[in-house]
């Protein structure tokens, strides 16, 4: 029944000679597994014809009679009862080659697509649909295996089984299997027709559920139930959800009605062949035409012929459907990652933290260069070529220097911060850090040498140790400690009754905004970079967490080059170098006091926004 629950349109998917021989190369480490496998399942169909063939000896001895036709009876129980023993043997042989094929393909798909999607850029998260990518990691693979599992196992075995019991049964008696086989399309074409109704309504289902999970991704989270709080509409929520919720229902009953019918007509079409069998069978024993055992056999026989056939005549939507899960596993490996390590890749020098922006222009990416359609849930993807953000900037920061980037919201701050730790590449120009160009050096030395604090710091749902180790995995308690006591969070976490095995919640929403600022100052502080990039780390503070912040930040920054987007005058203040940007340009430099008495943006942006958001200075870091 899984095989007619897939859409009529994967009947119909043509999948090209380069999938299959990639499915191909995906099978090769396991090609050992699979002849055995396939081996196993060959035995097992051939015991499955042999069974009902040695009943009707049994009858047929019984019936004959004779001095040693006990003992014959007896023999002949004796292999059947072997037989039975040997098939459940291979049985579990078989399971465990499946699942061992099967398990392995899981981890070798799921740990390629996950290790290929930690690479892509940022843009590509923030324009997919979370629950469709983790449905390539689960369903879709899951799908590919069952290629290599069900789908071969019941194909091979499928045709081997229809094959042998044909040709048996065409042996003991030519008439009977064809005038049998001539009920076949009572059951067949009702079956399809069955099948296509399941895929359809099965499709709608599909599309609930997944409308169901996301509301639930969404509702159920932090920043999502609180939402749903404020405005007061719990009820309305549990209404829409209610309202999908049963058509599921609805669909599930219909499923099972539809499965019930196809059973009841399997079974009652079995029982008039085998009517059949027993009926004409029987007539052509008494008239001495043919053996009793014969008769047993064939209606035993005929028995086992439906499921074969009636499994083949779905096998397209069956094979086809693996192997598109394939294809759409594919088109994520095949999505190439903007940013890539190149082959003589250098590392940069342990302590540099000289950064240079050389003639910089950069644009971002079209969604079709970084996405796909069908992640995002749209037809086509936009292929328009967006405008540059940076055009031709230029500026150097000098070890333990401090330099703010200021200008109005979109001017570049964010997007200039992000070149330098590669979570971007240039358009043209060049990012050197100790003067090595970043697109030149290994993507381990880049992490190492920079740090960075983001205005909405993000902790995992796990412990504030393993929070912390993120930054460095081998470090002591005793170095976590340091850590938190140089962020200035310290006698927090030693007031919690769980001290460092705390767990902060989903993305640290245990702690107020203040307190996951110092614990990500702390992460910092653990990794000890060599240059710091501080992205608005303050923005959204009250005056109390924000003091505390930007005490822990004074120890972030001691003795350390920075690069600071800036919005506090405290800040500029202490900047040894001012970089006003607008529309992707820098506009003006120089310190503040230059800037104030040069006038021009800085000036107004003093007026209009520094000087009104003062906050404990810097200037001792």
């Amino acid at each position: 029944m899984r095989s007619m629950r897939r859409g009529q349109s994967v009947e119909n998917r043509k999948i090209g000679r380069a999938t299959a021989l990639r499915i191909l190369a995906f099978a090769k480490p396991y090609r050992r597994e699979i002849t055995y496998f396939l081996a196993v399942i060959v035995a097992s169909a051939i015991i499955g014809v042999v069974t009902p063939v040695l009943a009707g000896d049994v009858v047929r001895t019984i019936t004959r009679g004779g001095a040693d036709a006990g003992a014959m009876v007896v023999r002949l129980a004796l292999f059947i009862a072997g037989l039975a023993v040997v098939s459940a043997g291979l049985s579990l042989v078989e399971r465990w080659f499946s699942a061992r094929i099967g398990e392995g393909l899981i981890f070798d798909l799921r740990t390629q697509v996950y290790d290929h999607v930690q690479r892509m850029p940022v843009q590509f998260f923030t324009r997919t649909q979370t629950g469709a990518l983790v449905s390539r990691l689960n369903n879709d693979v899951l799908g590919a295996q069952r290629a290599f599992t069900s789908t071969l196992s019941g194909v091979v075995s499928n045709i081997v089984r229809l094959v042998l019991t044909a040709a048996v049964m065409l042996t003991l008696s030519w008439q009977i299997t064809l005038l049998s086989l001539t009920l076949l399309p009572l059951f067949i074409l009702p079956a399809r027709r069955i099948g296509h109704q399941l895929a359809a309504i099965t499709k709608e289902s599909y599309e609930l559920n997944a409308k169901m999970n996301a509301t639930m991704t969404e509702r159920f989270g932090v920043a999502g139930a609180l939402l749903v709080k404020l405005f007061g509409y719990p009820s309305e929520e549990s209404g829409r959800f209610s309202k999908r919720a049963a058509r599921v229902r609805d669909i599930g009953v219909q499923s099972a009605m539809y499965s019930r019918v196809f059973f009841a007509a399997m079974m009652l079409v079995a029982a008039l062949a085998q009517a059949l069998v027993y009926g004409l069978g029987g007539w052509y024993a008494v008239s001495g035409s043919l053996d009793a055992g014969d008769v047993v056999a064939l209606a035993m026989l005929l028995t086992s012929l439906y499921g074969p056939i009636t499994a083949l005549s779905n096998v397209r939507i069956d094979v086809m459907g693996a192997l598109v899960s394939f294809d759409r596993v594919f088109e994520v490996l095949d999505l190439a990652p903007a940013i890539a390590e190149r082959p003589d890749a250098v590392s940069i020098p342990k302590g540099a933290s000289t950064v240079e922006f050389q003639d910089v222009h950069f644009r971002y990416p079209a969604a079709s260069e970084i996405s796909l359609a069908s992640l995002e849930d749209v037809a086509t993807l936009d292929r328009t070529v967006t405008e540059p953000v940076l055009r031709g900037v230029t500026f150097k920061v000098e070890p333990g220097q401090l330099v703010a980037l200021v200008g109005p919201s979109g001017a570049g701050k964010s997007t200039t911060s992000m070149l330098v730790s590669r979570i971007y590449d240039v358009t043209s120009g060049s990012v050197t850090v100790g003067g090595i160009d970043v697109r030149e050096a290994t993507l381990a030395s880049l992490r190492d040498t920079i740090g960075v604090v983001t205005q909405d710091a993000h902790l995992f749902h796990e412990t504030i140790a393993e929070n912390l180790r993120y930054a460095k995995p081998d470090a002591s308690d005793d170095e976590l400690w340091e850590a938190l006591r140089g962020a200035q969070i310290d006698h927090v976490i030693r007031a919690l009754p769980d001290g460092l095995d705390t767990v902060v919640g989903e993305r640290g929403y245990r702690f107020s905004g203040g307190e996951k600022q110092r614990i990500a100052i702390a992460r910092l502080l653990l990794k000890a970079p060599s240059i710091v990039i501080l992205d608005e780390a303050t923005a959204h503070l009250d005056s109390e967490s924000e003091a505390a912040v930007q005490q822990a930040l004074t120890s972030a920054l001691t003795g350390r080059t920075a690069l600071v987007i800036a919005h506090r005058l405290s800040t500029v203040r202490a900047a040894d170098q001012i970089l006003v940007l607008d529309g992707g340009t820098i506009v003006q430099r120089g310190t503040h006091e230059q800037l104030l008495e040069a006038g021009g943006l800085y000036a107004d942006l003093y007026k209009t926004q520094f000087a009104i958001t003062d906050s404990p200075s810097m200037a001792n870091r």
